[in-house]
Order: structure tokens, then C-alpha cells, then sequence
């Protein structure tokens, strides 16, 4: 339990080095929404995934913080008085639970009420989590492209690097010619595609035209085809998943244990991207990476272009044991040329290692938010 008295709301404008280009638009960087609590016991800090425009999920950074200030903070100060001052993280899911909705401004929370927690008590994120190794492979997320040419020069570099695994994102009439060209290159290379939904089913004719494009990707030995048809669409990949040899993974129609759940029974997945802010929360996540192990479904971390911060939540996360495929885990350098974070994530022999220091095991860099000229609004629980 800790006792919090404080909650810092941090908002900072971080750019990506490189444009980011997907199904559903291009990101040119993100309005990052950072919460810190603070009290007796210490601080700790989180990260809200949410994006700056609700275009890839319904929530987006200004709404998260705004949510988090009228509705949030004010239900923790309740869950606060009733435990005579102080909450345990374990808790934070249900005292927010009257508030529909939101997962992503309440993961942030919880795991800043984390971080507080395990660093008072000198705790690893990793070992509360249920961490199994000390490192995590890296794979990385490749948004499109103006040309395949560029495609595989751009993941030459990566390779190069000596990233783990590699992923590209797909969309109807782009899903083949690309990945063909870059495993023809790389032969050896573990390669996956991303559609994001955007092979839309409106009757049996889409899912069988969509099943037609994506089977030519059977032949070219991916890891997975994640999220090929809308987030809600389970029974259209249910038939997908019986039609494609390709294993089918999904990231956005996994918001909770219960839907994962579902998704299993019908046999709409047999691989699953796990993201904690989209789930509410990395004692969520650890939830559902229990339920897949226990019916033999791999799991992998999915990215939302997080900071140091939000980087060192995923990487401990990724430690645990049915993480069996590399995640959407790069190095902080890939996205931002500063983080802010005292110590960036670096790839070292295609790995990232799992901070080992208490709480999320890093220090935020003040200084590097102030020359990003963020900005904070403080809001007092008593």
C-alpha cells in the first residue's frame, strides 16, 4: 500500500525521428501524457499510451488527461480515504472501475501507483510481475513506405542493427509484393505483418476476398498476420484463422481477460499481441498472459511509441515466460533522438535488458523534460 497525496499531471510533445505510417494514418510524433504520484512513501510514475488523435483507438492524450483529472483522481482519493490514506496497486483497477471506459488513462495510474509501491519496498517491476530472464529480445515496427526499395533499405538497417525480429504493416491491395521483396532479401529473418484492421468484412464475399490476399502470404514463412479485420469482427477471424495457414494474432480485439477469452473459445487467434495500456493495466496484462499460457497461446508485447518510461513497463512485462515471441520492444533511439529517461533503452546483441533497480527501474530525466518544455498541472488529493 502507499500513500498518496499528489498527483502530477506531465504533459511533453515528443518527436519521432522518422514518420510513422500505418493503416490509419501517419504519426509525426506523440502529445505524451506522463502521471507521477507522489506522498510519504515516495513517487512513482506512469505512462498513458493513448496517441494525440483518436484515430487508432478511441482515446487520445488530451481526453486521457482530462479524464484522469475530473474523474480519476477524485475516485483514487476516495479508494485513499477508504484505506485509511494509502492504496495498493492491486486495487486501482476497482476503485476506477465506476468510471466506464478509458483503459489506457487508467493503466497510466495504476502503474504509476506501482512504481511508488515496489520502489518503497525495493522491488523489481520485473519480480512482481513474475519476470523468468534478465533480457528480452527487440523486434521492431516498420511503418509503410514510398517504394520497396525503400522498404527493404529501411529494414536492411535494422537487420544491421541487429534487431530480433522485424514487423511490417499491410493494407488491401499492399499486403504481398512488399513482404515478398523483403523476405526474398532476407531469408532467415523472423518477419510478421500488421494490418491494423484494415481488411474490412461487411459480408462473406470481404472475408473471402481478404482470405484470398492473405493466403499468398502463406508461403513466405511469417510468425504471424496480426489483426487483419476490425477489432470487433471475432467470428471473421475465426473463419480467417480456419482458411490461412498463417498463424492469426490479435492486438486490438484483446481489451480484457474476458475478451481474450472469447476470442480463444472461438478460435479467432492462436497468437496474442498484449499491450497494457490497451487491456487498463499491467496487472491486466499479467492476467491475460496467464490465460493464454494456460491454453498454449504465445504471447508478445505490443508498442505504442512509449518513452523511456512506458518502455521499461513493456520490457519487464515482456521477461515473463510465455513472451515467447520477440515484441514491438526497440531501443529508445528508434523513436526519439532524447529520451526522458536518465539511461535510454540500447540494443545490445539484439536484446533490451530489464531495469533492474525497484519500481520501473528508471529515473526521469527532469532536465530533458524541461528542454522539451513540458508542461504540468498538480492535483492534491487532501
Amino acid at each position: 500500500m502507499i500513500r498518496v497525496e499528489v498527483v502530477e499531471l506531465v504533459r511533453v510533445r515528443m518527436e519521432l525521428v522518422t514518420p510513422f505510417r500505418t493503416a490509419y494514418g501517419v504519426e509525426h510524433g506523440r502529445d505524451v501524457l506522463l502521471v507521477r504520484v507522489d506522498g510519504p512513501d515516495g513517487e512513482g510514475w506512469g505512462e498513458c499510451a493513448a496517441l494525440t488523435e483518436p484515430r487508432y483507438t478511441a482515446e487520445w492524450a488530451d481526453g486521457a488527461a482530462a479524464v484522469t483529472e475530473r474523474f480519476l483522481v477524485p475516485a483514487l482519493a476516495v479508494a485513499c480515504d477508504a484505506g485509511g490514506g494509502g492504496v495498493a496497486a492491486v486495487d486501482v483497477r476497482a476503485a476506477l472501475d465506476g468510471i466506464a471506459g478509458h483503459p489506457m488513462a487508467k493503466a497510466a495510474l495504476e502503474m504509476a501507483v506501482l512504481d511508488a509501491e515496489l520502489r518503497a519496498l525495493g522491488e523489481p517491476l520485473g519480480r512482481r510481475l513474475g519476470a523468468v530472464v534478465d533480457r528480452v529480445p527487440a523486434g521492431v515496427s516498420v511503418g509503410a513506405t514510398g517504394s520497396i526499395a525503400e522498404l527493404c533499405s529501411v529494414v536492411d538497417g535494422y537487420v544491421t542493427a541487429g534487431y530480433r525480429r522485424v514487423k511490417l504493416k499491410i493494407a488491401p491491395g499492399h499486403a504481398v509484393e512488399p513482404v515478398r521483396a523483403v523476405r526474398e532479401r532476407h531469408p532467415a529473418l523472423a518477419l510478421q505483418v500488421d494490418a491494423n484492421g484494415s481488411f474490412a468484412r461487411s459480408n462473406a464475399a470481404a472475408v473471402t476476398a481478404a482470405a484470398a490476399e492473405l493466403a499468398a502470404l502463406d508461403d513466405l514463412d511469417l510468425l504471424l498476420i496480426e489483426q487483419p479485420l476490425a477489432a470487433d469482427d471475432l467470428l471473421g477471424h475465426a473463419e480467417l484463422a480456419r482458411r490461412l495457414r498463417t498463424p492469426i494474432c490479435l492486438d486490438e480485439s484483446i481489451v480484457s481477460v474476458a475478451s481474450a477469452a472469447v476470442a480463444l473459445a472461438l478460435g479467432a487467434c492462436s497468437v496474442v499481441n498484449l499491450k497494457p495500456g490497451r487491456v487498463g493495466g499491467l496487472l491486466e496484462a499479467v492476467r491475460i498472459h496467464d490465460l493464454c499460457a494456460a491454453q498454449g497461446i504465445p504471447v508478445w508485447c505490443g508498442g505504442m511509441f512509449e518513452t523511456g518510461i512506458g518502455r521499461a513497463a513493456n520490457v519487464a512485462l515482456a521477461a515473463l515466460a510465455n513472451f515467447t515471441l520477440p515484441g514491438d520492444l526497440s531501443a529508445s533511439a528508434r523513436y526519439y533522438r532524447r529520451d526522458i529517461v536518465e539511461t535510454p533503452f540500447v540494443l545490445d546483441d539484439g536484446y533490451l535488458s530489464v531495469p533492474p533497480g525497484p519500481g520501473l527501474g528508471v529515473t526521469v530525466d527532469r532536465s530533458a523534460l524541461a528542454d522539451l518544455g513540458a508542461s504540468s498541472r498538480v492535483l492534491r488529493l487532501r
